[in-house]
């Protein structure tokens, strides 16, 4: 067994027996698939010396190298596969990039503003890229069709914001986050299924069969839609307690 062998199997050892509790808001595809992808990656990326950042940076590659497909390549089977398998990854990465800041003793504030940015861009294009990709490559849509991208970045958006929101306004006055770990189950991470991002990634396997692929892009447009409603007036009287 090589050495670099070893120090993945090690690196991988110490994350592994590190791991605390899920947070009470993290969806099952974020726990038990992509932070278990993102911790071998993490593990190889920690043997090869690679720093934080630099693990952001590859999850960031993959990430727009899908959305770029997405937006310039022709609506078909093999450009959905293709965009699902790199958003996935990407999302795995984005996932290593905080196991890799553990192992090497904790990460930097510079580091956390990386990887924010890089999510926001990610959240806000994503849709915007299969709104070009859509009018380009299927364009025997009807118009209002167009709209579903819109409305879903306006959306995604709206969420990932309202969350830093609450973590920030939160630790401006020593409250602690709603995400602490340890306080999650089973149940709520499946019910809250519909919210991760790892359920857009694999979405764009039906990308090119659109039949397929709007409608079930509109059923999980409405039930983020739904969340979001539900977790603004949750999320309001929340910051009236802590105000």
């Amino acid at each position: 067994m090589t050495g670099a062998t070893l120090g993945i199997r090690a690196a991988h050892a110490r994350l592994s027996s590190a791991q605390k509790g899920h947070a009470r808001g993290a969806p099952a595809y974020s726990v038990y698939v992509n932070r278990r992808i993102g911790r071998a990656l993490a593990a190889a990326a920690h043997a090869a010396g690679l720093t934080p950042n630099q693990v952001t940076a590859i999850s960031a590659v993959h990430t727009f190298a899908a959305i770029a497909l997405l937006a310039v390549a022709p609506v078909e089977s093999w450009t959905g596969i293709v965009a699902a398998v790199l958003l996935a990854l990407g999302y795995a990465w984005d996932s290593a990039d905080g196991q890799v800041a553990r192992l090497r003793g904790g990460g930097s504030l510079a580091g956390e503003w990386l990887d924010h940015f890089v999510d926001a861009l990610k959240i806000a294009s994503l849709h915007l890229a299969l709104l070009v990709g859509l009018y380009r490559g299927a364009p025997g849509l009807p118009e209002p069709v167009l709209l579903l991208p819109i409305a879903f970045s306006v959306v995604a958006t709206v969420t990932f914001f309202g969350m830093i929101l609450n973590d920030l306004l939160r630790g401006a006055r020593g409250v602690p986050s709603t995400h602490a770990r340890g306080g999650g189950s089973l149940g709520r991470s499946m019910l809250l299924l519909p919210t991760d991002f790892g359920v857009v990634c694999w979405l764009m396997v039906l990308w090119g069969w659109p039949a397929l692929f709007l409608p079930a892009y509109a059923l999980l447009l409405l039930l983020q839609t739904a969340f979001l409603a539900l977790a603004a007036v949750k999320w309001f009287r929340e910051m009236r307690h802590v105000g």
